[in-house]
């Protein structure tokens, strides 16, 4: 069964549980979404406040995937550039989908849905994002017609002697 997708949705306490439980399941499972396993909700939940209080001040815009049962299966966040320079292109953060639902397209769902959102923001021209070297996003991103545009390599320590390169992707929409 598709996700249900909506864009902005209403910030309740709901909806921040669900984002942290799957921040929390994403991160556990080995996503690389700003946490290495094991995470709990609660070291997850500064930067989940951060990100909303950003989509409050209308500088980020959420976009949320729902499961047939009502539960958040997928989340994005798309962050507008402040720089003047800047603005014709927006970045795509904490991109993820629950483990469970892995496998099934809903990640192709959610880029897709990004991109029409992006589409819709007026004088976006190109979606921007990372993702960490060394998990085969690259592949993934580049599949749904991202391109590889830069590489910071070992700019990543998840742990003590694991350094990932810092990967730049960027899929335009012209």
């Amino acid at each position: 069964m598709a996700l249900t997708f909506v864009l902005d949705p209403v910030i309740d306490d709901d909806l921040r549980e669900g984002i942290l439980a799957l921040w929390a399941d994403v991160s556990n499972a080995g996503g690389a979404v700003g946490f290495v396993p094991p995470v709990t909700p609660g070291e997850i939940a500064p930067s989940l406040a951060e990100s909303l209080a950003e989509v409050e001040a209308g500088r980020r815009r959420l976009l949320v995937g729902r499961d047939e049962d009502g539960r958040v299966a997928a989340t994005a966040f798309l962050t507008y550039n402040s720089h003047r320079l800047m603005t014709h292109w927006i970045w795509l953060y904490t991109v993820m989908v629950h483990p469970r639902h892995q496998g099934a397209g809903y990640g192709r769902a959610l880029l897709a849905e990004a991109e029409r959102a992006a589409r819709g923001l007026g004088g976006v021209e190109a979606i921007r994002l990372t993702c960490r070297g060394g998990l085969g996003l690259e592949r993934f991103y580049a599949s749904c017609g991202y391109k590889e545009v830069g590489r910071v390599p070992n700019a990543i320590r998840v742990a003590p002697d694991d350094d990932r390169d810092d990967v730049f992707m960027l899929l335009p929409l012209s």
